[in-house]
């Protein structure tokens, strides 16, 4: 862009001060900050303009050439042998990964749970 320095930007505000005067100049400089202010904003619109263009454009010939069918991108399960699996499987083992182990402790299956209640003994007598 331009590039201005410190001795022309003096420069220029003293012939603009000479030439225009200690009255007008305040309102000439708002007047061509308003006019940078819009041409500014002027500029950005056309941009967006023109890159909404382009991205509608890129889709519209997206939607009109013809695609391969979209393929599955989620992995299938890892197959599972049912004779050999657990009866328990604790949640924080890996599904088909490795050994099915508690953090810090082996994994014992539940043993086998009795079907019928114990029959309560009656405490021993003092007599």
């Amino acid at each position: 862009m331009l590039d201005f320095g410190f001795s022309e930007i003096l420069l220029t505000s003293a012939i603009a001060l000479v030439v225009l005067g200690p009255e007008r100049l305040p309102k000439v400089a708002r007047q061509v900050g308003n006019w940078m202010g819009r041409a500014r904003a002027m500029a950005r619109q056309l941009s967006e303009q023109l890159e909404r263009e382009v991205s509608a454009e890129e889709l519209l010939k997206e939607q009109s050439s013809p695609k391969a069918p979209a393929t599955n991108r989620i992995a299938p399960p890892p197959a599972v042998d049912v004779a050999r699996a657990d009866p328990y499987v604790p949640p924080y083992a890996d599904a088909g990964t490795g050994p099915r182990t508690a953090p810090h402790a082996e994994y014992e299956p539940p043993t086998a749970v009795p079907t019928t209640p114990p029959v309560p003994t009656a405490p021993p007598s003092n007599d």
